[in-house]
This record gives structure tokens, C-alpha cells and sequence, in this order.
């Protein structure tokens, strides 16, 4: 799937049309602690918190073109649940979101306040997958999946936001759900002919796009139990497979409590707040502390969507 720089770009256009580029900044004490010069590509700043609004915004312009279905339905952890409910309430269009049992109780909340029709199913995403393909056949509806190429256009805008702003990056550290972040970072790093190193990032809880980048082929696992739902991911999307297994330099696998230091470390360092999946990527530059010394490095904070409980109780040390 490769992507043009004009396609990047004119995708880049809608998203500016709905919202702000974000800011990029080298912390200082985020600097003393990696070891290496530091720029966090702020997407916990944008009008959801996320970094998906992005491709909801082109899905929906394009959908809007030609969708005749009477509304759309989706399944999601919360961030790309909030990007398709902002996205759909800004074209006027019916919009239904499955999340999993026990899902956030807060991403919940700012779903339904965008207007959307919220289902609860399953265990787990994927389950809750499943069961709003089920839904969107019954009822005529059009299913928005969390990974497909209008959304990674739409995505890969941070990442071109990134590099404008930044030059010669060594790497760039992305989280891994499904795949659209880091697949536009790899789009709108080719399309701009970088050799920027794009190095992908999961939880070892949640390791089916590491074992996808081993085996060179989509490889399930059996679970996804990680507090970091952004990364929550047991069924690799097979698309996303193959781009970030020809696109990607490496993928680093973290730990739990390395997700919780990074969290710990945002807000004693930038006084950001970041979600387990927005902190992945700096748990691991701080992984590869020792790799990195002296070069210059991006962190991608995808968003900073947790809820306060957890959130508490991480800077409290647990």
C-alpha cells in the first residue's frame, strides 16, 4: 500500500480543515533521563485526546461522498470510537460504537457524549469486533474498521507534522493497536524519501504484531491482557502486517511496569498526562537508552485517555 506525498498531503488538508497540527517539543528533563535529544509528537493534545481523529476525519469525507447506508457502526477500546463519533457528528451521520465488557469507564462517557449509540459485547475487542460486523449486516449499516487506508492517510498527518518541524530524526518510536499510526508514519516517511528508522511498540501482553514481525506473517495470540487498551490487540490486521514488516526497523516489546515508569516519567518531566499506549513508545527509547545515546530520537504520545482511578494509582506507584 504505498501512499503519494500529494495523497499525504491533500489528506493532510482535510484534517487541517477540522482541526489544529499538533506541537512537537524537546523536553529537557525528558532529555537528561533518555540520554538522547527528544521530540514528543504531542497527539494527547488533539480535540479527542488522540491521535485517531485524524482518520476519522478522512474516512468520513469520504464517506460522505458516496455512503447511502443509513448510519455507520464501529467497534474500539475508546480513542478510535471517539475519532469516528467526532467525525460522524461533524458530517451529520448516525453512528453506532461497540466497546468490550468493563470497558473505560471515562472513553465511554466522552463516546456517548459525542452523540453515538454505545453497545457493550464480548470479553474483549475483537470480540467486540465481531459482533458489530454482525450488527452493521443486520441492521444495513456500513462497518468502519480501526485499520484501513482512509484512515492511515488521515493518521499519517502527525507524521508529516513531525518531520516538517524536526529534521534528520535517527528513529521514531510508535505505538502499535491495530497499526494505523505506525503505518502512516511509515507512508509519510517513504512518501518524503527520510531515512528515518520508524520502530514500533508493543506490550509483552499483547504481542501479536512482535510475533507478526518475527514470523513474517500475521500471527494471533490468545489473549491481549494489558491495561495499556490502546495496545490491546490479539488479531493482527494482515495489511498492517505486511507494511510494517517491509516499513518498520524493529518492534520492542515492554513491560507493564516499564509502560507505568514512562507514564510516571511524562508527568514528573512535562507535567503531560499519557494513557498506557501513549507512554509505550518512550518506555521504549528508555529501553534502548543505551542504542540511542547521543542521536536524536522521536516519541509518538498517542493519547492521554485513561481514567482518573488508574491513572491515581500509577503515580502513586501501583
Amino acid at each position: 500500500m504505498q501512499h503519494s506525498l500529494e495523497a499525504l498531503e491533500a489528506a493532510a488538508e482535510q484534517v487541517h480543515a477540522v482541526i489544529a497540527p499538533t506541537l512537537q517539543y524537546n523536553w529537557p528533563l525528558l532529555a537528561e533521563r533518555c540520554g538522547c535529544e527528544v521530540w514528543v509528537k504531542h497527539e494527547n493534545h488533539t480535540p479527542i485526546g488522540a491521535f485517531k481523529v485524524r482518520g476519522g476525519v478522512t474516512f468520513m469525507n469520504d464517506y460522505a461522498k458516496g455512503g447511502d447506508a443509513p448510519g455507520i457502526i464501529t467497534a474500539t477500546r475508546g480513542n478510535h470510537g471517539q475519532s469516528i463519533g467526532f467525525a460522524a457528528r461533524s458530517a451529520g451521520v448516525a453512528a453506532t460504537i461497540v466497546v468490550p465488557e468493563g470497558n473505560s469507564t471515562e472513553k465511554n462517557a466522552a463516546m456517548a457524549a459525542l452523540g453515538v449509540r454505545l453497545l457493550v459485547h464480548g470479553q474483549d475487542f475483537d470480540e467486540a469486533r465481531e459482533f458489530a460486523d454482525a450488527t452493521a449486516a443486520e441492521e444495513g449499516l456500513s462497518f468502519v474498521p480501526s485499520f484501513d487506508p482512509r484512515l492511515v492517510r488521515g493518521v499519517a498527518s502527525y507524521a508529516l507534522e513531525l518531520f516538517g518541524a524536526v529534521q534528520d530524526l535517527d528513529a521514531i518510536y510508535v505505538p502499535i493497536g491495530l497499526g494505523s499510526g505506525i503505518c502512516g508514519t511509515i507512508a509519510a516517511r517513504d512518501a518524503l524519501g527520510l531515512r528515518t528508522e520508524v520502530v514500533g511498540v508493543v506490550s509483552e501482553n499483547a504481542p501479536a504484531y512482535a510475533l507478526s514481525f518475527e514470523a513474517g506473517k500475521p500471527v494471533p495470540t490468545n489473549s491481549a491482557n494489558t491495561f495499556a487498551d490502546g495496545v490491546a490487540c490479539r488479531v493482527p490486521d494482515a495489511g498492517a502486517v505486511d507494511i510494517i514488516n517491509k516499513g518498520a526497523s524493529r518492534i520492542v516489546t515492554v513491560s507493564e511496569d516499564e509502560i507505568k515508569d514512562a507514564m510516571r516519567a511524562y508527568y514528573t518531566d512535562t507535567h503531560n498526562l499519557a494513557e498506557g499506549a501513549g507512554a509505550a513508545p518512550l518506555a521504549a527509547l528508555l529501553q534502548e537508552k543505551d542504542r540511542m545515546a547521543g542521536k536524536k530520537a522521536a516519541v509518538v504520545l498517542s493519547g492521554g485517555n485513561i481514567d482518573t482511578d488508574m491513572y491515581s494509582a500509577i503515580l502513586a506507584g501501583h
